[in-house]
């Protein structure tokens, strides 16, 4: 997996380069390119290698996605939203630099991303597919929706239903659409079982952040930590206690795990990319 962020990672330096020199490329490359676990291109990465296929023709789709991230990162952690101060273990965009410049990183990581993929050589169709694709996840009936719905039930309680349709949008839109993706160029038939995974992986994911939030520290996280209860936000956590919050994060990978077997592609390359987030500590 080195192998692979470190291509990711390179690739997102140089696609930042033609960019003209200012403030607004200055917080781009801060938050781009301020580390992280890129665990969204890697999932579309990987996915293409289980299926054997050859990945460098398609590593600037996977820099656009984690393009799209960090803008909602960026727009995450301004004073009107989540209002963070911490993101990959040094300060957020806004208090590096200020609100207007991280607000135009942020719309600017997404325009980069639109024209990332647009300059991908590949068929028509499938790239007309992938943008629809990508920019539902991200749009206002993907993440943003959840995004909308999360900072609605600050200072409400949400039940496991509610609370599950927040994380689905928030967190599983993204995680799910590399697998997605890759599954459109790789072979579609397999889309449906994909989303599964994605969206079962995302939930996961989710509930791991919510045990980590009372049982981690700002420094193992590089982000601020009880974050959720001083939004008053409901959490699994706070709805379910740590011990079956952890149980319903076991249960989910043994669904991922399962579906994955069921496909005929390279179990072992995604499984081990599972099995890094499922033992993750921050």
């Amino acid at each position: 997996m080195d192998k692979l962020r470190n291509e990711i990672n390179q690739r997102l330096a140089e696609l930042l380069s033609p960019i003209k020199d200012g403030k607004v490329k200055e917080a781009m490359r801060y938050s781009l390119l301020a580390g992280g676990k890129r665990l969204r291109p890697l999932l579309f990465l990987t996915t293409l290698k289980a299926y054997g296929m050859e990945y460098h023709p398609y590593l600037d789709i996977a820099c656009a996605i984690e393009m799209i991230h960090t803008y909602s990162l960026i727009h995450d952690d301004l004073p009107g939203m989540d209002n963070d101060d911490l993101r990959r273990g040094r300060p957020t965009c806004h208090k590096q630099y200020d609100e207007a410049t991280a607000i135009l990183a942020g719309d600017a990581l997404l325009n980069q991303a639109m024209n990332t993929i647009l300059q991908v050589s590949m068929d028509d169709g499938l790239k007309i597919k992938i943008l629809t694709r990508l920019f539902a996840a991200s749009g206002a009936n993907g993440m943003i929706y959840g995004q909308q719905q999360d900072l609605y039930f600050e200072n409400r309680q949400a039940d496991i239903e509610e609370l599950q349709d927040i994380h689905k949008h928030k967190t599983g839109e993204l995680i799910a659409v590399g697998l997605q993706l890759a599954s459109l160029i790789a072979n579609e038939d397999d889309y449906d079982i994909w989303s599964q995974i994605g969206f079962d992986l995302g939930l996961a994911f989710q509930i791991q952040d919510d045990v980590l939030d009372v049982t981690s520290d700002s420094e193992t996280l590089g982000k601020n930590v009880g974050s959720d209860i001083e939004n008053n936000k409901s959490t699994y956590v706070s709805l379910l206690g740590i011990e079956e919050s952890q149980k319903r994060v076991d249960m989910l990978f043994k669904k991922c795990y399962e579906n994955v077997y069921a496909m005929h592609i390279n179990h072992g390359v995604i499984l081990e990319l599972l099995t890094i987030i499922l033992k993750r500590v921050n």
